[in-house]
């Protein structure tokens, strides 16, 4: 198995593998070339599905431009051999080996990974991974992307970022960008700093065909270091900071409305979202009774208190410092005119 569909150099170069990973920047991760054997990589980009509408269904409900397919062994033979692969017990040996992480776990759900297509036009913003399995609660500890783009340049954007502080301005991060080309493989860690994301694709018109695809497994642990551990929590985004092009008395062009106006849209649903699951979990909160009917007062014990309580009482405070965080971020503060004024049109948030 093993033999049939990864290239034997990769098999042979395992300890080289474990020190770029072990070494990596802004945090552990390896990319490695010409990962699959060439036929096995050329029958999955042929039987790459079609983007369709009904799979490209993003967070606010709406068609986007990236499309997901996770039942991977619907989609062809060459995909059926994949799941074959990254389930196999010399597989997970192999990745153990370069990584560290023992004891790992396939995902057959594929939550979250599967084939991967994005248009042109889209982008996905610095964000770190939901931390446990939604069905088994095991520990989420890698992420390994195999990326199908032939001659793919980053000049188009879609370039994978891997970032030390998204919430600072790009001058002050660090970020290391590794372009997707076809038959490349980044492996890593998933942490509650392991962000990652990819700019805009713009396509140039003789490329507009073009998209950008990829096939994602990730794994999981029934463990984790106690210090790696943190509350249960879905994909955190952080919003993109303005362009550094932005600069005092510059004269503002089509595409740069277009870009401010796409960067509002974008925080005021992210906002919008982060507030209504403020509003439910408060809702939930202020229906709590305890004991005899009684409500929490200032005389109750600590450990009268159930522990769903104080875990729903976390989640919103960290709703809610995401939103303090979002508002008072330098490319909010500095669109909050433009703001005012759709709100004075619209009466909308």
């Amino acid at each position: 198995m093993l033999d049939r569909h990864v290239n034997p150099v990769v098999q042979d170069s395992v300890q080289e593998l474990a020190r770029s990973f072990s070494e990596g920047k802004p945090f552990r991760h390896v990319v490695i070339d010409d990962f699959l054997t060439p036929d096995f990589c050329a029958a999955i980009c042929d039987q790459f599905p079609e983007f369709r509408v009904v799979h490209a269904i993003n967070e606010n409900e709406k068609v986007g431009g990236k499309a997901t397919r996770e039942k991977v062994r619907t989609l062809g033979s060459a995909f059926s051999d994949m799941d074959d692969l990254v389930r196999n017990p010399e597989f997970l040996a192999l990745v153990e080996d370069i990584t560290g992480v023992e004891d790992l776990h396939y995902d057959p759900f594929y939550f979250g990974g599967g084939t991967h297509e994005n248009l042109d036009g889209q982008d996905l913003d610095p964000h770190i991974d939901f931390n446990y399995h939604p069905i088994t609660s095991q520990h989420r500890r890698l992420n390994l992307i195999i990326y199908l783009n032939k001659g793919w340049q980053d000049a188009w954007g879609g370039s994978l970022q891997l970032h030390k502080d998204p919430y600072r301005e790009p001058h002050e991060d660090e970020i290391v960008t590794v372009t997707p080309l076809r038959n490349r493989c980044v492996i890593f860690e998933t942490t509650e700093n392991s962000w990652h994301g990819f700019q805009r694709i713009s396509l140039p018109e003789d490329q507009k065909a073009r998209s950008r695809r990829s096939f994602a497994v990730y794994y999981y642990t029934d463990t984790r270091p106690v210090e790696e551990t943190g509350d249960e929590h879905s994909t955190v985004y952080v919003e993109r900071h303005l362009p550094e092009r932005f600069q005092p008395g510059m004269q503002l062009e089509q595409e740069d409305i277009r870009e401010i106006k796409s960067l509002m849209r974008r925080r005021d649903q992210h906002l919008q979202r982060m507030y209504r699951d403020i509003r439910q979990l408060q809702g939930k909160l202020n229906k709590t009774h305890y004991s005899g009917g009684r409500r929490a007062t200032s005389m109750t014990r600590p450990e009268e208190i159930p522990g769903d309580y104080v875990s729903a009482v976390r989640m919103i405070q960290r709703l809610q410092n995401q939103v303090d965080e979002m508002e008072a971020s330098t490319s909010w503060r500095i669109t909050a005119p433009m703001r005012a004024v759709k709100r004075l049109l619209t009466g909308k948030l």
